[in-house]
């Protein structure tokens, strides 16, 4: 599966093909259910949101980006990914609003950026440690940072 859908690579576990969930690691040790698509580290704030970018929009099925644990000092990869999802980036491929060091994506097209921003919505929990990007009308919860994702879930309302 990983190479029909994920032509990026990077350091990532492919679960269910059709699951419709990919989970970003941030500082947390954390195995999601097997009924997510991708899960894996986001280390930078350049690179890193480039290989999420890609590996997300390559998967049609994915419509939920769940992001756990606390920033990255420094590099604040997880605020720098959300950052391009609400803004996009400027004339000099820095991520608008971007707290990290170096938030430039220089290896994926304007249109790759579209599409990720449509193809997930935002929707921000509580808790300050797990933000959760979903899509459309369908809300899911997080507790305790516990998947509870079904590879079809995505067909049902909660």
């Amino acid at each position: 599966m990983a190479e029909e859908y994920y032509p990026w690579g990077g350091e990532f576990t492919t679960c269910s093909p059709n699951g419709c969930v990919a989970v970003v690691l941030l500082n947390i040790q954390y195995t999601p259910p097997e009924s997510v698509a991708i899960y894996g580290r986001l280390k930078t704030e350049n690179i890193g949101v480039e290989k999420i970018v890609a590996n997300t929009i390559s998967n049609p099925h994915i419509r939920f980006l769940v992001i756990c644990g606390d920033d990255i000092r420094g590099h604040r990869s997880g605020s720098s990914l959300l950052a391009l999802h609400k803004n996009g980036i400027d004339s000099n491929h820095r991520i608008i609003d971007a707290p990290g060091a170096i938030p430039y994506i220089e290896n994926l097209k304007e249109d790759a950026i579209k599409r990720f921003q449509g193809q997930l919505e935002k929707k921000k929990k509580k808790s300050t440690k797990s933000l959760l990007i979903a899509q459309g009308s369908h809300h899911h919860r997080m507790e305790n940072r516990i998947l509870r994702y079904g590879s079809n879930q995505r067909q049902h309302s909660t």
